[in-house]
């Protein structure tokens, strides 16, 4: 193989590993898994949202606390532009976050649209984030409308931690 391949070969394999720091981090958020959102940051990682700023571990600290009383969470990944200079890569990646909310003893749908731009960092040959902003670009609170799964209580539902199918790899298996 040529080495025009083999660094195409290396760049793709670069931007699969950044954007799965994304799925991880999405995943952690949603299965309630701090430890998991903070596997995605470097130790010096900083990452600022406006009305929080701190370390990346900071952060996840502080997720877990706001979605704890959530009801549900359900984080989706868009498009992702991610631009690689060596050890160093920057990354433009979209997202679409739903959250199952109590709001004065009523249950409420808060959705989010926004964009994470990132620095990303390859150290000791392991891509992490060394920085993230988060961007929102629309929220909305809206009344619930998901009568079906009310209805249909047969209904497989997601949960959060080991609790979830998607924790119980064992039990896939046999599935």
């Amino acid at each position: 193989m040529d080495d025009d391949k083999l660094t195409r070969l290396q760049e793709l394999a670069d931007k699969q590993e950044i954007f799965e720091l994304s799925a991880t981090y999405m995943r952690g958020l949603d299965r309630l898994d701090g430890d998991l959102v903070k596997s995605v940051y470097h130790g010096d990682a900083t990452d600022h949202r406006g009305f929080f700023t701190g370390t990346g571990w900071e952060v996840a600290e502080f997720a877990m606390g706001l979605l704890k009383d959530h009801l549900v969470n359900h984080h989706m990944l868009g498009q992702a532009n991610i631009t690689l200079e060596g050890d160093v890569a920057f990354g433009e990646i979209y997202f679409h976050a739903y959250h199952r909310v109590i709001l004065n003893e009523v249950e409420r749908d808060f959705v989010i649209g926004g964009r994470y731009v990132d620095r990303y960092e390859r150290r000791d040959n392991l891509w992490k984030i060394a920085h993230r902003t988060e961007l929102n670009d629309f929220a909305r609170m809206d009344p619930i409308a998901d009568d079906w799964l009310r209805e249909t209580p047969e209904a497989l539902r997601g949960y959060r931690g080991a609790d979830d199918l998607s924790s119980q790899l064992d039990k896939v298996r046999h599935l």
